[in-house]
């Protein structure tokens, strides 16, 4: 009278692979096992930890043979002896907040208690998972909801039956980053009944990663409370059912697994099993019950080279059939090995003769050949094919692989790093991350990205926080070794390694020289509204995030094209500086009106000059200050729109040109009449000799209306 009986159960993933026609019933008909289980062990509760549905949002057919389960084993004449002693409305929600069993308007014999896992999570409008549907119409309790997955409130539901008290414990499946950062920041809080507190058998059901797949991707056992007296452990499909013993926290753990197999797993080929705890007063009895209408699965691995049938085989040219007729015979062994392990299992029929059901059947080979030889394995589905008829899984019945080399490759790798004594130096605390770098840099060979600017990109990922400049100065590195490579037509495919080793070591002399443009800091796009951080990551992380304008293409392209590649940079123009600068408008240039010009010639020619040194302007605000200004551009229109008679054909091109490039920095709307002062201008400036400016001169602060004088290059013949 004393003793809970409770059913425990997990990942039961009903709706898996249903629209497969040998194995579309599995999943409910080992559900349905295991609910008509608890009817006829007569238990007083149904445990289950998560999982219920395969998909949070269940077909048609699998709710309905879940519900149709439910209310055929749990409901009935017979009383629950369970007392609710806490407040229900604090565990279950909606708009029937109580546990069902207490329902006056339904009778239950069998509560059943469930968390929801990450298959069956809430989720749409409303948050709703699959499990509210069946609370809703009064088949199971959903308890241990977390609706803030950073603020966590842990709170029993308070049962008793005679004289044992059970404070049933639930937390359904959050991310497990997320919780493992939630408990870690203490922000996880388990609350304990008001009194007796010792007198309570503390049972907790939680939906995460039991082994530790991450650094922080699992729940570790140490973040659980000690007074906790048994935990039950969903998510894990192996099953593990007999309790194990924490001694450092001083509870018992239980992994039930699923009740279907879902993977071609070593995991899942462990027997299937379902436990009844009893628990009287502070101590519990466990009781396992293998399940019966499970799937037989039945798993094997080989290697080709181990099996003698095959000795030596790898020396002959064809051997697939010889391989594929040893595979076969394995396969067969292991069809005959899950029929009889399935029937073992059977309760005893009289005159009643048991068809097993079609196995599954994995056969995983690792096929790595000795230096000189090979194996012909079979196609892996051409196979699997062979068995239609005698094995559930026809697709993949085999699974070849090779050995794995990357150990002895991180071997050699090893190898390669500094000296000890070297990082013994290293002080991660004093040393910087070039110096670091610098050092490990050493020790490998890089052939195309160079190791200096390596570093400075690493040195910019880590201080400054940049996410993306490693991205970009692989991407830049890569993109000029290629159009190096492509502008190098004498170059022969043997001396491709050369020429890459000599460009490289050119970029490190540039960069160490300072000649070498650092790589530019990547802008991102506004991150969207319905961004979440906590679950999508960080916006700057994402790909898409980074801008790639077509502006910055075009000026890429225009400092290319503009400008030979042999030509000497003496006033700072070319392809490194083009790709860094936004074009403006060309209203920089010095209005005519000023005087002294010289002839209508010069001023063309030295506008198409002018047009060039624009594009080295990177000041927002000046060029904002510019375009509000339209004398520069008033004056120089006339000219470009009526060229004088004398003007040679040549001087009409530059013309043309320069009313281009005017017309891309959208000031071809500013069209006004040709002024006397312009006519002034030229016929006043024809005598007069032009003067070279100065590197001083010329800078990107001077105002439109600030004289300037004319550069020698309008006089110069560009014929």
């Amino acid at each position: 009278a004393d003793t809970i009986r409770i059913l425990v159960a997990t990942d039961n993933h009903v709706g898996y692979n249903e629209r497969d026609p040998i194995r579309g019933d599995d999943s409910w008909k080992s559900f349905h096992e295991v609910m008509c289980l608890a009817k006829e062990r007569d238990v007083d509760m149904v445990l289950l930890a998560g999982d219920l549905f395969h998909e949070n949002k269940p077909s048609r057919k699998s709710m309905y043979q879940v519900m149709r389960s439910l209310r055929m084993n749990c409901f009935g004449e017979k009383p629950c002896e369970l007392e609710m002693l806490s407040d229900a409305s604090e565990n279950f929600q909606g708009a029937f907040n109580h546990v069902n069993y207490e329902d006056p308007d339904i009778n239950v014999a069998i509560p059943v208690f469930s968390i929801h896992g990450n298959h069956d999570d809430p989720s749409g409008e409303g948050h709703l998972a699959a499990l509210d549907l069946l609370q809703i119409s009064g088949l199971i309790n959903y308890y241990g909801r977390t609706p803030e997955s950073d603020n966590i409130a842990i709170k029993p539901v308070l049962l008793q039956k005679g004289h044992t008290k059970l404070a049933l414990y639930g937390m359904s499946n959050v991310r497990d980053e997320r919780l493992f950062r939630t408990f870690r920041d203490g922000k996880v809080k388990f609350f304990q009944p008001g009194t007796q507190k010792n007198d309570w058998f503390n049972l907790m059901s939680v939906h995460q990663n039991h082994a530790a797949h991450t650094e922080t991707g699992y729940l570790p056992e140490s973040f659980l409370p000690e007074f906790m007296d048994l935990v039950i452990w969903g998510h894990e499909h192996e099953c593990l059912i007999e309790p194990r013993y924490n001694p450092e926290m001083a509870f018992h753990v239980i992994q039930p697994g699923s009740s279907v197999a879902t993977a071609l797993m070593p995991g899942e080929a462990v027997p299937k099993h379902v436990a009844i705890i009893s628990i009287t007063g502070k101590e519990f009895k466990s009781e396992p019950i293998r399940l019966k209408t499970i799937r037989p699965f039945v798993m094997k691995d080989i290697v080709l080279a181990e099996e003698r049938s095959l000795k030596d085989i790898w020396r002959h040219d064809n051997n697939r059939v010889a391989i594929t007729r040893h595979l076969m015979d394995i396969v067969e062994g292991l069809i005959a090995e899950a029929k009889s392990e399935w029937l073992s299992c059977q309760d005893e029929v009289e005159d009643e003769e048991l068809e097993p059901p079609l196995p599954l059947i994995r056969l995983r080979v690792e096929y790595t050949a000795p230096e000189g030889g090979r194996y012909d394995c079979e196609n892996p589905q051409r196979f699997s094919n062979r068995f239609v008829g005698k094995v559930a899984n026809v697709n993949d019945v085999i699974q070849f692989y090779r050995k794995k080399a990357a150990a002895n490759r991180k071997l050699a790798n090893d190898a390669e790093l500094p000296e000890e004594s070297v990082l013994a130096q290293l002080s991660i605390d004093s040393v910087k991350v070039e110096k670091l770098v610098r050092e490990f840099l050493t020790a490998q060979s890089l052939t195309i990205l160079p190791q200096n600017s390596f570093g400075d990109a690493v040195s910019q990922f880590v201080d400054k926080d940049d996410k993306h400049a490693m991205e970009m100065f692989v991407n830049e590195s890569l993109a000029n070794q290629i159009k190096h490579l492509l502008e190098s037509n004498d170059v022969e495919e043997e001396d491709i390694t050369d020429a890459m080793e000599h460009y490289k070591s050119k970029l490190e002399e540039l960069f160490a020289a300072g000649h070498l443009k650092k790589t530019r800091k990547a802008k991102l796009k506004s991150k969207p509204d319905t961004w979440d951080s906590d679950l999508d990551g960080d916006w700057a992380d994402q790909p898409g995030a980074l801008i790639h304008t077509d502006a910055e293409a075009e000026d890429d392209d225009e400092g290319i094209s503009s400008i030979p590649p042999k030509k000497p940079a003496v006033r700072g123009r070319g392809k490194a500086a083009a790709t860094t600068r936004k074009p403006v408008a060309p209203p920089k240039k010095t209005p005519a009106a000023r005087g002294g010009r010289g002839k209508k010639r010069v001023i063309e020619e030295e506008d198409d000059d002018e047009d060039e040194d624009v594009i080295m302007i990177d000041d927002d605000e000046e060029s904002e200050g510019l375009f509000v200004k339209p004398l520069p551009t008033a004056a120089k229109k006339p000219v470009a729109r009526e060229p004088a008679a004398g003007t040679s054909s040549r001087s009409k091109s530059s013309v043309k040109s320069a009313s281009a490039r005017a017309a891309s920095t959208k000031q071809s709307k500013l069209n006004f009449s040709k002024s006397t002062g312009t006519q002034r201008s030229q016929a006043n400036g024809r005598g007069k000799k032009p003067q070279e400016p100065s590197d001083d001169e010329i800078s990107d602060d001077d105002d439109a209306f600030e004289p300037v004088s004319a550069p020698t290059r309008s006089s110069r013949s560009r014929r």
